[in-house]
């Protein structure tokens, strides 16, 4: 039995390792650590004297790494983040009981090479898990952390951001076993040679994206305005005002797009007319479309949308797509009759936005067979919503996002950081186009194209997009690191579950001697 003060300390303890992975990801965007940063962790699950114990260190380790990585909510969810991290954390006992199976004891080969394996194949299971919308989506998955590192960029052109995430669970798994178990030196520093010939091997024999042409794309970030009743309009004229700008440039160095930021347009085009024809002045004037989001209640359909509009000389060209992936609590309540309470701390939605129904390629007027696939703000966050795009044909992605309500936090440098995995993952150039910043542009092998728009900014900058054919394997074969993992698991559970049956059930005790006494 673990004393009282031991287990205080042991649960302390869980709740800060599990925190040390967010140093990994932007805004401190020490990507290195991620490789190191779980060892504590396995450490610690690997002495718990029994399994309740582990479970328990597992759970407050997970919540402590949701936290960690979201606590920028906090002003805006308050209290009920701290719910959201307990619920989440418990996601990770599976994994911690995994760990303290597979890591602790005496060490032995197989056992080790089985943890190099289920180790990192387990700790998928509360990725994949919270990656369903309503839990939060896939935001801080960890191969994320790596999306400034090329090699791991490649990877992800391969089998995603899940295959980079394995990796790294591999690393910090083979490293644990290094520095704990004597006797697995041999089969960690073989686990550890396999991942760099992986990656080598990725690196040397994958093939980069073809370049085939280029796009000329202008991104305009009004920057910050002040919340009042007449903030919607003065964002839209901080926006045409830098996109008149655009038009002053020589003709040779106009864009081909130019595209605004998520509800940058605050009212119903149908019912603003007038917007309308602004819009439409400022693509005459800068020779060029504009992908322009409009975030309003609709009066040809009940509801809030939150909507991409392509915009040509003549107005709207008829070109759509509604945000289909809402934002729980900043956009719709899941569960609104039972947690519609949460709407009376920090900005959680008042009223639910409505969703859309299919995702949509529109194509540029002016360029025949370019055509650009719009995403807005967290559905970034979703590798299958991207690949759905690239499958269908499309040659540019575009996510029209805004974190105003972060601006001093993580939260803008997380979110433009999800654009370089995406273009990997898909061969495709990535805008990443907020109201406020930080927007960034990124080529089709996840390589930054041109400065970033910090979040101090208020500016129209242009940059050269290079196109790329071909398909990448992930955009083929899809979340097949996932399946494996799963799999993975599916016959470690089942050998054990044969080994159980195998074994001879115990002796029955003898009943106890009776004694005579006279």
């Amino acid at each position: 039995m673990v004393p009282e003060h031991n287990g205080w300390w042991r649960a302390a303890a869980a709740v800060a390792v599990g925190a040390l992975p967010a140093l990994a990801f932007p805004a401190p965007a020490l990507w290195w650590f991620a490789y190191v940063a779980l060892v504590p962790w396995m450490l610690l699950l690997r002495s718990a004297p029994t399994g309740r114990r582990a479970a328990v260190e597992g759970w407050l380790g997970g919540a402590g790494f949701v936290f960690a990585v979201h606590h920028w909510l906090l002003p805006s969810l308050h209290v009920f983040l701290f719910l959201l991290s307990a619920l989440l954390g418990a996601l990770w006992i599976p994994w911690a009981l995994l760990v303290r199976e597979l890591l602790g004891g005496l060490a032995t080969a197989g056992r080790a090479g089985a943890a190099l394996v289920l180790v990192p194949a387990g700790w998928l299971l509360p990725e994949l898990v919270r990656s369903w919308q309503g839990l939060g989506g896939p935001w801080g998955l960890l191969g994320a952390s790596q999306w400034q590192v090329p090699p791991a960029l490649l990877l992800a052109s391969v089998g995603g951001v899940w295959l980079v995430s394995l990796l790294v669970v591999a690393v910090n798994c083979a490293l644990a076993l290094l520095v704990a178990v004597p006797g697995a030196r041999v089969p960690a520093v073989a686990g550890m040679t396999g991942c760099a010939l992986l990656t080598g091997a990725v690196w040397l024999w994958v093939p980069r994206p073809e370049v085939s042409g280029g796009l000329r794309v202008a991104v305009v970030q009004p920057g910050l305005v002040a919340d009042g009743p007449d903030s919607a309009e003065r964002r839209f004229a901080a926006g045409e005002r830098l996109t008149l700008e655009l038009a002053e440039r020589p003709a040779d160095r106009r864009p081909d797009l130019v595209v605004w930021g998520e509800s940058s347009v605050g009212e119903d085009l149908t019912a603003r007319p007038d917007l309308a024809r602004r819009l439409a002045a400022l693509s005459a004037r800068v020779g060029a479309p504009l992908l322009v989001n409009v975030d309003a209640r609709g009066s040809d359909r009940p509801g809030i949308y939150k909507s991409s509009l392509l915009i040509g000389p003549e107005g709207p060209t008829g070109q759509r797509y509604d945000k289909m992936r809402l934002v729980p609590f900043g956009e719709y309540i899941p569960a609104r009759a039972l947690l519609g309470w949460v709407t009376s701390f920090g900005k959680a939605a008042g009223e639910d936005r409505r969703r859309g129904d299919a995702p949509a390629l529109m194509a540029l007027p002016d360029r025949p067979g370019v055509r650009l696939g719009p995403l807005i703000c967290f559905e970034s966050a979703f590798p299958d919503m991207s690949r759905r795009l690239a499958r269908d044909g499309a040659d540019l992605l575009v996510t029209q996002s805004s974190t105003s309500s972060f601006q001093d936090g993580w939260a803008p440098a997380q979110h433009a950081s999800l654009a370089a995995l995406r273009a990997a993952e898909d061969g495709r150039p990535v805008v990443h186009a907020t109201l406020t910043g930080i927007s960034e542009v990124y080529g089709p092998s996840g390589e930054r194209i041109g400065p970033a728009l910090a979040t101090s900014a208020s500016t129209a900058a242009v940059y050269e997009l290079p196109l790329a054919r071909g398909t990448t394997l992930y955009v083929r074969f899809g979340d097949w690191p996932v399946g494996a993992a799963l799999a993975a698991l599916a016959a470690f559970c089942a050998a054990r579950a044969a080994s159980s049956l195998r074994r001879p059930a115990p002796e029955p005790s003898a009943p106890p001697a009776r004694t005579a006494h006279g």
